[in-house]
């Protein structure tokens, strides 16, 4: 057998309309914004294009629809160099996203409408079972269909692949789905929502990789915002500072940023540890320019930001 090589990821695209304005209005309310970006998003989306900015190989795994966010996509994809196996629907429109974005903190609330990406089944995987078995990594989140999402990490599993599960947005979902993650990187909120408790000290943060750890997977990161991110597993429980690359202006995306990052530096051979910490680099470059798939930095720029820190 040929050796393993390349990151397949299973997700959806979604158009992503980012308001920015002081606070979120009430119902009934109208305010006036001081900013409006559109751009690709979605987050597996995002991730397959941070993964491919980064210098990793990234085959793309969605549908979306005939449509001019459909068109979008598809020309994200060709400029990040994403191989895009993704189905074009008719009578169905592409997914978009609606993104409050806070003007003074960066900080950021969505509403993500799949469309044609919520229709992603387990046929879609099973169709690209090659792709999935020859690739050295495979990750996914919750965004589409759960079924698929453990069809493809099934598949990736048996193969001898790497999964990597990003558990977002976060719902319950059976344990037997964490037996079959290699690594499942929740942010602090969703670790939270997991768990069911609050994930504000690194005590907590630990206690959350213990119950993920018992629920079946190899190894648990849990994303902290600027405080970095935990590393945890059976032998090894340890935090990984964030850094610092300028100014954040929008945190959208950041968690995608940090996954792409993370997936190219695991494909590519590092420990989990160095791969953290070029997630975490990555992810400091994205939040310091607005929107999600276009704010994800290039391999040069990633590098720069780890020799200097």
């Amino acid at each position: 057998m040929s050796e393993k090589s390349g990151i397949v990821i299973l997700g959806i695209f979604a158009a992503d309309t980012a308001y920015k304005a002081k606070r979120m209005p009430h119902i009934a309310e109208t305010l006036m914004g001081s900013g409006f970006t559109l751009g690709p998003g979605g987050k597996g989306s995002n991730q397959a294009i941070a993964a491919a900015k980064a210098g990793g190989k990234v085959t793309f795994i969605s549908r979306i629809g005939n449509d001019p966010f459909g068109e979008m996509a598809l020309a994200a994809y060709a400029a990040a160099g994403v191989k895009a196996n993704v189905m074009k629907m008719e009578g169905v429109s592409t997914g978009a996203a609606f993104i409050f974005v806070d003007e003074v903190s960066g900080d950021n609330a969505i509403i993500v409408a799949p469309g044609a990406a919520g229709l992603i089944g387990v046929e879609d995987v099973d169709a690209n079972r090659a792709e999935i078995e020859s690739a050295a990594i495979f990750m996914t989140q919750l965004e589409q269909p759960l079924e698929a999402a453990i069809r493809g990490l099934s598949i990736a599993k048996n193969a001898g692949a790497t999964t990597i599960f990003n558990p977002a947005p976060a719902h319950a979902i059976p344990d037997s789905v964490y037996g079959l993650c290699d690594f499942v990187v929740p942010n602090e909120v969703e670790a939270a929502e997991l768990v069911g408790h609050a994930i504000e000290t690194d005590e907590q943060a630990r206690a959350a990789g213990i119950i993920l750890l018992n629920r079946g997977a190899r190894a648990a990161i849990i994303t902290l915002g600027a405080r970095g991110a935990l590393y945890h597993t059976a032998g090894q429980s340890e935090f990984i500072s964030a850094f610092s690359a300028g100014n954040v202006v929008d945190t959208t995306g950041a968690g995608d940023a940090f996954l792409g990052g993370f997936a190219t530096a695991i494909s590519e051979g590092c420990a989990p540890v160095e791969a953290i910490r070029f997630g975490c680099a990555t992810a400091a470059i994205a939040v310091t320019r607005p929107g999600t798939a276009p704010a994800m930095p290039s391999r040069a720029e990633i590098d720069a930001l780890l020799r200097s820190s």
